[in-house]
């Protein structure tokens, strides 16, 4: 047996998934995460000088990987905005297009200011939080920054509480609903708005397009947070518009990550529920994947 027949073994076993270079990335990701192991550590032996429980553990990780478990499940770690955010089956894995609204935020609310006036701290809500990777991000490098996340889910924010504590963000969870009445929800009866900004990733894939969809994620990622019904692809995007109505101060702004299927029906909804300034704009595949807009109630 020479080094590198280990990891050939366990690459190769993935392409029944997966084409040879993803799959050989897969196992040097797991190495490198849990064995902290180089490229060069691995093709000199180095799978080889692991212990049997540590032999086990990349088995069984590559196990679960070959039957489309998700790798950043299978690691429970997963990349976003520089930072390693715990994850689990319960939450969304970060994508790189929500990192891309993340710094779309940041562009346009990081401004130099004066030490000795200071501005009023931007109150920021983060509905449907999933990890927590929004909000974490944007109390962590949006200046000046005071910012809540909701999310529906109890295991949700269970998460995202780990995310906080673990990279020392300050950010308010709360258990919410925001499909329940407008009325209800915090904030809604604070006069003149108290939000400066309200983001969310909400579900927005319509149920006839799992079809469409990748395996690992049909059967792995919480449903709860990707689907809407067909003949209501706005459900959520309509309620944080009504809500944002109430909650957004004046020039308040709604950031979305969107569904590019629906961006003409969404700018149209918007511009019909009073927002301004209604932008859409592209992710790094030039889809129509985000929108902005500014209330001016």
């Amino acid at each position: 047996m020479n080094a590198q027949d280990s990891y050939t073994r366990l690459w190769q076993s993935l392409c029944s998934r997966y084409d040879e270079r993803e799959a050989k990335a897969i196992v040097r990701l797991l190495l490198d995460y849990r064995f902290n192991m180089s490229l060069t550590n691995i093709v000199t032996g180095g799978i080889e000088l692991l212990n049997e429980e540590e032999k086990a553990w990349i088995e069984q990780a590559v196990d679960r990987i070959k039957e489309g478990e998700p790798v950043q499940y299978v690691l429970g770690k997963a990349e976003f905005c520089g930072r390693t955010f715990h994850v689990e089956t319960g939450v969304l894995i970060p994508r790189p297009e929500t990192a891309m609204l993340c710094e779309r935020i940041k562009e346009d609310h990081n401004q130099a200011y004066c030490a000795l006036q200071p501005p009023e701290p931007i109150k920021v809500l983060d509905i449907g939080t999933g990890s927590g990777c929004i909000a974490i991000t944007l109390a962590l490098d949006l200046d000046n920054s005071n910012v809540t996340a909701w999310d529906i889910s109890s295991d949700a924010l269970l998460v995202a509480r780990k995310n906080v504590h673990a990279l020392g963000a300050k950010v308010n969870l709360q258990l919410q609903d925001v499909l329940l009445p407008t009325e209800t929800l915090p904030f809604a009866n604070h006069k003149g708005g108290w939000f400066d900004i309200i983001v969310s990733n909400p579900p927005y894939i319509a149920e006839r397009e799992k079809g469409d969809m990748h395996i690992n994620v049909l059967q792995h990622e919480p449903e709860q947070a990707l689907f809407v019904p067909d003949d209501n692809p706005l459900l959520f995007y309509r309620a944080i518009a009504r809500y944002a109505r109430v909650a957004l101060k004046r020039y308040g702004e709604l950031y979305f990550e969107i569904n590019p299927l629906f961006a003409n029906e969404l700018k149209e909804m918007l511009q019909q529920e009073g927002f301004c300034n209604v932008e859409i704009f592209a992710d790094q595949f030039e889809r129509e994947r985000f929108a902005k807009a500014v209330w001016n109630g």
